[in-house]
């Protein structure tokens, strides 16, 4: 298990946990990160990250990356 952030551009794996308080993981849920999901990074600029989840390319900062586990 690792941070979503340590995956390379074009490495897919699936959403195991998500870390962070009840505000933080409500509103990563609601963008389709949940457990079991399958997330894969297309690009990643200074640290900033472009992933694809669900059928949708969402954009997230470092800080949420570290907060989802793969």
């Amino acid at each position: 298990m690792m941070p979503l952030s340590m995956l390379n551009i074009g490495e897919s794996k699936r959403v195991v946990k998500i870390n962070g308080n009840d505000k933080t993981r409500k509103f990563l849920e609601n963008l389709g990160f949940v457990e079991g999901s399958e997330v894969s990074v297309v690009s990643e600029i200074a640290g900033n990250m472009i992933v694809t989840i669900k059928d949708a390319r969402v954009a997230i900062d470092r800080a949420m990356a570290n907060r989802i586990m793969v």
